[in-house]
């Protein structure tokens, strides 16, 4: 048991918004207040780049109803943002924000990018000698963050992505004559986590049920096998559904669908055309009907159909943060270890942030099938178990009713304390 550190907590939201993520804010917020030590609970706007500025907000405010909104309210309540830190000024800026709140705990809840951004705020608070304990906590649609089972966030975006699907292919099987080709895009930049679990609305999880063709960044694209394999599927299928990664790319590793031009404040490609390219492709050499379908940010906001053991685990995970910095870690993620019983069931520890920091987890090799297009039992029985459950949203007048937190602001300080300092 380390010494106790007293003092007050900031937490902060990164990357792209999930159904559960602000389970894992209030998983947070309630362990923090059991907590001694944790005098104050300040949430930072918009994530890192908020923090800089001083948005901070006082989560202890907020009502116990709000609190308990946040586990069926999806998006992120406190903002995001994609920020890197790089300058030594935004260090030194940061550190003045910390010590003027007296943050002696950080909690990061987000992706690969934001995992490497906490191991960088964490190495610069031992070498500025400040006091300060940092825990990542894990949230990822595309469920590519290394050293943790499985992402909270994907259990739900796979849930809602199967339920549509097969929707829409009972749709396609009424429509189609044998001519009918249907390609949906989902997320998943650097894997085929997303769509492979467009598997999981197969009714007998058999491949002859929709999605037919299921296309992940790990299999290249070879235009004529896919074609082949659609002729294939027409032959002996009412319609052909397909489900393609936005990260698909060629046999040169070139991204189908991108605007390279286009980067966000991690570098990234805007990725989004693997559809419309995949559309052409079919039209122009099988001349059938086709229909492409992407199903863009709903596929993370989904908290209607969101998994109910998602949002537990999500909420876990938050709680985790708090117990493991009140002991004393530092410099850790929170993660989730399957347990080896007939029954799904899951723990949380702590790893490395060093061994999860801007690193991608890919399916299993062994877990896709010998062409590429399609993902085995194995793929079926790690997924399932994700998506139990159901959340129970509160509705008014007919539509969903999630909270919006009031943003108590704590007053800047920082001009201040500089003016004090000088």
């Amino acid at each position: 048991m380390s010494e106790e550190l007293t003092g007050n907590i900031l937490v902060a939201q990164s990357g792209g918004p999930t159904a559960v993520i602000n389970s894992s804010l209030a998983g947070v917020i309630t362990e923090a207040l059991n907590h001694e030590c944790i005098e104050e609970i300040y949430g930072g706007l918009n994530g890192i780049q908020g923090i800089l500025s001083e948005d901070l907000i006082d989560l202890a405010a907020e009502s116990q109803q709000n609190i308990r909104g946040l586990r069926t309210t999806p998006a992120c309540a406190l903002g995001s943002c994609r920020y890197q830190l790089k300058s030594a000024e935004d260090f030194d800026r940061l550190f003045q924000v910390f010590e003027t709140h007296n943050i002696r705990f950080f909690f990061y809840i987000g992706d690969n990018d934001a995992m490497g951004v906490a191991q960088k705020v964490n190495a610069q608070a031992q070498q500025r000698g400040y006091a300060l304990r940092v825990i990542g906590i894990p949230k990822s649609i595309d469920n590519d963050l290394a050293m943790t089972d499985h992402c909270p966030g994907y259990g739900s975006t796979v849930k809602y992505l199967a339920a549509t699907i097969r929707e829409m292919a009972l749709d396609h099987e009424g429509m189609g004559q044998h001519d009918f080709v249907s390609i949906v895009e989902v997320m998943g930049r650097n894997a085929g986590w997303i769509s492979a679990g467009g598997t999981l609305a197969r009714r007998r999880n058999a491949p002859e049920d929709p999605p037919h063709i299921v296309l992940m960044p790990e299999a290249p694209l070879q235009p004529e096998k896919f074609l082949e394999s659609v002729r294939n599927v027409l032959k002996k299928n009412r319609h052909c559904m397909v489900v393609a990664a936005e990260g698909l790319t060629d046999i040169n590793g070139n991204y189908l669908g991108a605007n390279t031009q286009v980067k966000d404040g991690f570098g990234h490609a805007a990725l989004g055309g693997v559809a419309d390219y995949l559309r052409t492709l079919v039209e122009e050499n099988l001349g059938v009907k086709v229909r492409s379908a992407k199903f863009g940010v709903a596929q993370r906001t989904a908290a209607h159909c969101a998994s109910l053991t998602d949002a537990d685990e999500a909420y876990a995970c938050g709680q985790a943060a708090v117990r493991h910095a009140v002991e004393g870690a530092t410099g850790k993620m929170v993660a989730l270890v399957r347990g080896e019983g007939e029954h799904y069931s899951s723990e949380t520890t702590i790893v490395e942030l060093s061994e999860v920091a801007e690193a991608v987890k890919t399916l299993p090799a062994a877990w896709i099938s010998e062409d590429g297009m399609n993902v085995n039992y194995q793929f079926n029985k790690y997924a399932m178990p994700l998506i139990q459950g159901e959340v129970q949203v509160p509705y008014e007048l007919g539509v969903p009713k999630y909270v919006v937190l009031e943003c108590h602001f704590i007053q800047k300080q920082l001009e201040a304390y500089q003016t004090e300092k000088q």
